[in-house]
């Protein structure tokens, strides 16, 4: 049976009545963050689908201050940084979400010179400055500190965008798309990594389903923004990018979409959108019980994952991108 598309606007009241009860609990962290500092959420919580069995994956990124000396310091203290993790674990557990994943150990502070000083670099990676920055730009939205959220993004936007001034009347961001790209294929070999180290299974089956979804979403809805954004004005700019951040995945899809001409696109968002919302119901069960439905439906489940990335890749081809665009895309 076809999951109805108002499925997706349960999930979105769910995250944003969640969010809102969060904020409300941590109304004294901003004093601790005192405009040095945000808090920001990716994952389901960011991307406004969390379901009841969704964690909250937070990211804490903090200003600089440059020494004498050339080092930069953080400019929140270690101190407050464990009380602003205390705060925010304490919160979590006030409304009965589940705990951080790891134990916590993701719940880390990044200094916002690593995002954009790695930007590009081998060290990008392992740093995992590449992830967090990336989230940040692609499905982030802020806890805390909205302001402080608003002038990192811009940092670094302003770092993918070096080359605009001289090509302003054409520009074809290719840094960011890369990067994007980079962040999906890292996603792909790092499954593909940790599927070596165990015997295939249910659970790596349903990472693959995630990866194929989720994933994928995040990182295309992007891409196809920029693309559409190019093909309208014949450049693309820096309040073309500050309102992408601002849509979650499924919303740059449907702005794209509305805005089109051809009906077809928006007959294949719909397809995206059902596939997705199905994916997501899906996945709304507790582990040991997703793990049983996947063993007796995984084929099938896999099988709509190719059609969703087929009219993801449809959804492209459907819109025209321009030649030259595409081409630094893929070569």
């Amino acid at each position: 049976m076809e999951v109805k598309l108002s499925y997706l606007d349960e999930r979105r009241a769910f995250s944003e009545k969640n969010f809102t009860a969060l904020k409300a609990l941590l109304e004294n962290i901003e004093e601790r963050l005192a405009g040095n500092a945000c808090v920001y959420a990716t994952g389901s919580y960011g991307r406004l689908e969390a379901g009841s069995q969704s964690d909250l994956d937070l990211f804490i990124v903090a200003k600089v201050e440059k020494k004498r000396d050339g080092t930069q310091v953080s400019l929140l203290s270690n101190l407050d940084q464990i009380l602003i993790k205390a705060d925010l674990i304490n919160a979590v557990r006030a409304l009965n979400l589940p705990d951080f994943d790891g134990d916590g150990k993701y719940l880390a502070c990044h200094p916002i010179c690593d995002f954009v000083s790695h930007l590009g670099g081998p060290e990008d990676d392992y740093r995992n400055t590449l992830t967090g920055r990336l989230l940040m730009f692609l499905e982030g939205r802020p806890l805390a500190g909205d302001k402080v959220f608003d002038e990192l993004i811009e940092e670094i936007i302003a770092a993918y965008f070096q080359d605009y001034p001289d090509h302003s009347d054409s520009f074809i961001p290719a840094f960011l798309c890369n990067d994007i790209l980079r962040l999906w294929r890292t996603f792909c070999v790092n499954y593909e990594f940790s599927r070596k180290k165990r015997t295939v299974s249910a659970k790596s089956g349903i990472k693959n389903l995630k990866l194929k979804h989720s994933r994928m979403l995040t990182c295309y809805s992007a891409i196809i923004y920029m693309l559409n954004a190019f093909s309208v004005n014949g450049t693309v700019v820096t309040s073309d990018i500050l309102d992408m951040v601002k849509l979650s995945p499924l919303q740059r899809i449907d702005s794209v979409a509305e805005n089109a001409r051809s009906g077809d696109l928006r007959t294949i968002r719909d397809d995206l959108s059902s596939g997705y919302a199905s994916f997501l119901q899906k996945m709304d069960k507790p582990q040991e019980e997703l793990i049983k439905d996947f063993e007796t439906h995984g084929s099938d489940w896999t099988k709509k994952s190719y059609e969703f990335g087929d009219n993801m890749s449809r959804f492209i081809n459907q819109m025209e991108p321009d030649e030259k665009f595409m081409r630094l895309l893929l070569i």
